[in-house]
């Protein structure tokens, strides 16, 4: 029986996302990360929202996905990778079958159907790359698509050239990618420093996300920046943190799928969180059986606090209010097992309680929208500063990138005084290698210690190849630049599309 219908309207916001990974290592860190997060996030996810289109719910998420991501999905030898990757979870899952130890053999039958599944799901659905994916998701209306800036910059620490450049190729790649240019944009980390509105703005965005402190903590309606009409959305930390926070969430119930704890013989995580404090050797057997009830129970307890939250916000302002859940869409399914199950039955759960839901566009469509407002340097890091990407730990990676962006915008400004406008694929690989080194992930990773020398050596890395074809072009030796700059295009493929000539003068 539905409910009385709820004052406002929920919108849950995904940010899906993974730096470059293709071609930099392989485990524990590198293109192993990509393969897991897609057989366990990407495709169980679009299953899901391909169901619920297929059922008729529209407007039902917000979707951003960057384009550095959509690149990697895209790209013929990842694809081709992540088909083996598939049928080699099958095998080493057909081994464990076969194990001595019974735990170990129920945990490999599991792994092989759900290996089978994931095949063929991406047979049907993935071979010719993620795009055809999201255009059709985007034909059924079951999503809004948000875009991003280029390579996943933390804009406010950017040159407001590159900056600038760097959100217009991320809208054109997203419309050359999928036919459309998204309207609304996740900022990388959610950063935003004052005067970034009018970027958006002349850019053709209308709205993007913030965290909730940022507005204060007042997150009930978006808000036009300044005396323009660009929105920022606020995530609402009071439901959000209800699913994932920094100390607590759902999947760290007992009951479910332990991420962090291996089977090394299989490479399986056939074990349950068992207890907060329950070292890895004595977690218990991961069992299917318990998880329905816990699903079911946080589907309850999240639909009930979007209930209570719409309600009390709608009082609290005097009209119908907006409550904006945001994570990243990895959380479901590569770190937590169930969530895209949990993702699912919520979604078809929402309306059954009388809660409208929609996307950040039809609320800004539909008037949840209030005053305008003043926003300060902000982010979602830690202390909803900047300190994960400027702070003491991270100093040097500071440093390297304004060097390595002076470097390049000195060199790219130098090309083309006085020269013809010709495509420059020189100058096209300094600004790609420039974009690489200046990635928010890398200072992120060391910030949090997570993978943090491999993090390092990827920020230096591209660093090194920007300076090298910058030195051989200063140098006058135009041959060995354009061999240097086709040998670093090579090793990563990735946005072809990018013209330096697009680059504003200085």
């Amino acid at each position: 029986m539905t409910r009385v219908r709820v004052p406002g309207r929920f919108t849950l916001v995904l940010h899906s996302h993974l730096p470059w990974l293709i071609n930099h290592g392989r485990w524990p860190v590198g293109e192993e990360w990509l393969y897991q997060s897609w057989a366990h996030c990407y495709q169980p996810v679009f299953a899901a929202l391909r169901r619920l289109a297929a059922d008729g719910f529209t407007d039902q998420l917000s979707l951003g996905i960057t384009p550095v991501l959509a690149a990697q999905l895209d790209d013929p030898a990842a694809t081709s990778s992540m088909y083996e990757w598939l049928a080699d979870w099958q095998l080493r899952a057909m081994e464990a079958a076969l194990d001595d130890d019974p735990d170990r053999r129920i945990s490999g039958h599991r792994e092989y159907r759900a290996a089978a599944e994931a095949l063929a799901d991406f047979e049907r659905h993935w071979r010719h790359g993620g795009s055809p994916q999201i255009r059709e998701l985007l034909s059924t209306g079951v999503i809004e698509l948000l875009g991003g800036p280029l390579a996943h910059p933390f804009q406010p620490l950017l040159d407001g050239r590159l900056r600038r450049l760097s959100l217009r190729e991320g809208l054109a790649d997203a419309q050359l990618r999928w036919g459309t240019r998204p309207s609304g944009i996740w900022a990388p980390e959610c950063a935003y420093t004052p005067g970034m509105e009018t970027e958006y703005d002349a850019a053709g965005v209308g709205h993007f996300m913030v965290d909730g402190p940022t507005l204060r903590g007042d997150t009930a309606l978006g808000r036009p920046v300044g005396d323009g009409d660009v929105v920022a959305f606020g995530r609402d930390l009071t439901v959000s943190y209800r699913v994932w926070s920094p100390k607590s969430g759902y999947p760290g119930h007992a009951a479910y799928r332990d991420f962090h704890t291996y089977d090394h013989r299989t490479g399986f995580k056939p074990f349950r969180v068992t207890g907060k404090n329950v070292p890895g050797e004595t977690k218990k057997p991961y069992d299917p059986s318990l998880i329905d009830a816990v699903l079911d129970a946080h589907v309850d307890d999240f639909v009930d606090c979007v209930r209570k939250r719409l309600i009390g916000e709608s009082e609290r302002i005097g009209r119908p209010a907006l409550v904006v859940a945001a994570f990243d869409t990895e959380l479901f399914g590569h770190w937590w097992h169930e969530g895209p199950a949990w993702l699912e039955r919520l979604l078809r759960r929402l309306p059954e309680a009388g809660i409208d839901v929609g996307t950040l566009a039809t609320a800004r469509r539909d008037g949840f929208v209030g005053e305008p407002v003043a926003l300060n340097d902000s982010s979602w890091g830690s202390g909803k500063d900047w300190r994960v990407w400027e702070g003491p730990q991270v100093e040097h990676l500071v440093r390297l990138n304004d060097k390595v962006t002076e470097t390049a915008l000195h060199s790219l400004d130098k090309r083309r005084d006085g020269t013809p406008p010709a495509r420059d694929t020189v100058a096209d690989q300094i600004l790609r290698e420039t974009l690489m080194t200046v990635q928010s992930d890398w200072p992120f990773m060391v910030s949090k210690d997570t993978a943090a020398g491999y993090a390092q050596d990827r920020a230096y890395k591209h660093a090194h190849a920007t300076r090298e074809i910058c030195e051989a072009a200063a140098s006058g030796r135009g041959h060995r630049a354009e061999r240097l700059a086709a040998g670093w295009r090579r090793a990563d493929n990735v946005f072809g599309a990018l013209d330096a000539r697009r680059l504003e003068d200085r």
